[in-house]
C-alpha cells in the first residue's frame, strides 16, 4: 500500500517546508498590499489636511474694548520675529481728540491686514508677495528684489523697506556704560551667537530665508505662518493679557471669530478700496463718563 505523502517524518518535514513557504508566499503578499494601502491612505490624509489648510480663511478680531493699549502686540511680535529696531510689523494708531476736559483717547492696534484681494499681490512682479494656506499674504524674501512696487501699492502702510543692513547694533564695541556693561559684539559672542542673541530657527524651518531680515528687502507681518502651521495661534493673539485679539477661521461657521462677527458690528480699515481685509474691530474702548442730563432747548 502505497505510503501517504507526510506519513513519515521525513515526509512531514517536507510538507511543513512547503506549508511555510507558501505561508511566507501569503504573508509576504498581504504585507506588501496592507503597506501600500497604508500608504495610499497616508497620502490622502496629507493631501487632504493641505487642501483643508488652504480652504480656510484665516483671519482677526480685534474687541477694542478689550484692548488697553499696553503694546504687548507690538513687543511679543518683534520678539517672535527678530524684527529690528525702528520697524514694527504689530503697530497702533494712537491719538487724543477735543479739549480738555472734553477729550477721548483712541487707540487702534494695527498689523497686515492680509486682505483677500492684496494689492501687493497683485503688483508684486517676482512672486514675492504670494497667497500662503490659509489665504495669509506671504512674502519669500528670496525673490524680493526689494523693488518696493507692494509698499506704494499697500493702502495701509504696513510693509517696510530695509535700506541699511539690520542688526548693526549687535556689531558694535562701544559698551552702553563703560566700565559697567559689555559691548553688543561682546553680547553675541558670549551667548554664542552668529548674528544676533535672539534668533528663531522656526521661522526659518518654515520658510528658508525668513528667519532673520536682509537690507535691500521689504518686510511685514505673516500671521506668524510658522506657528499657525503648527496649529498654534500667532505670537501677538497667545500673549495678549486681555485677549483682545481672537483668531479664526472665516469659513468655518462656529469658529470663534464668526460667534463674535455675528453678535457685534464689526468694520475694516479703508473697506472701500475693496481689498476685503481680515482684520476686524468689534466694540470700542470708551471709559468716561459724564453728568446724566436731558439737555435743553
Amino acid at each position: 500500500m502505497k505510503k501517504l505523502q507526510g506519513s513519515s517524518p521525513q515526509g512531514q518535514n517536507e510538507l511543513k517546508k512547503k506549508i511555510t513557504r507558501r505561508g511566507l508566499l501569503k504573508l509576504s503578499a498581504w504585507g506588501v498590499a496592507a503597506l501600500s494601502m497604508a500608504k495610499v491612505a497616508e497620502g490622502v490624509s496629507v493631501a487632504e489636511k493641505s487642501l483643508t489648510a488652504k480652504r480656510k480663511r484665516l483671519a482677526m478680531v480685534i474687541d477694542l474694548q478689550r484692548c488697553m493699549g499696553c503694546g504687548a502686540c507690538i513687543i511679543t511680535c518683534k520678539n517672535e520675529n527678530n524684527v529690528q529696531d525702528g520697524f514694527t510689523w504689530a503697530d497702533k494708531i494712537s491719538k487724543t481728540v477735543g479739549k480738555f476736559p472734553n477729550v477721548r483717547y483712541e487707540y487702534l492696534p494695527t498689523l497686515c491686514n492680509h486682505c483677500e484681494k492684496a494689492p501687493c499681490v497683485e503688483v508684486c512682479p517676482t512672486g514675492a508677495m504670494h497667497k500662503g494656506d490659509g489665504d495669509i499674504t506671504m512674502h519669500n524674501p528670496k525673490v524680493c528684489i526689494g523693488c518696493k512696487t507692494c509698499i506704494a501699492a499697500c493702502p495701509y502702510g504696513v510693509i517696510s523697506f530695509n535700506k541699511k543692513k539690520p542688526y548693526k547694533f549687535w556689531k558694535s564695541d562701544e559698551p552702553l556704560i563703560k566700565g559697567a556693561t559689555s559691548s553688543p559684539r561682546e553680547v553675541v559672542q558670549k551667548v554664542k551667537a552668529t548674528a544676533i542673541p535672539y534668533y528663531n530657527p522656526d521661522r526659518e524651518a518654515t520658510l528658508a530665508g525668513a528667519g532673520t531680515r536682509y537690507k535691500g528687502i521689504v518686510e511685514k507681518c505673516t500671521l506668524c505662518d510658522h506657528r499657525v502651521k503648527n496649529g498654534k495661534l500667532p505670537y501677538c493673539v497667545q500673549r495678549c493679557p486681555a485677549k483682545a485679539r481672537i483668531f479664526g477661521d472665516l469659513n468655518a461657521p462656529n469658529s470663534a471669530v464668526n460667534r463674535i462677527l455675528g453678535k457685534y458690528r464689526s468694520f475694516r480699515l479703508k473697506e472701500h478700496l475693496g481689498t476685503k481685509p481680515k482684520v476686524y474691530y468689534v466694540r470700542s474702548l470708551n471709559p468716561g463718563t459724564y453728568q446724566g442730563t436731558r439737555g435743553s432747548v
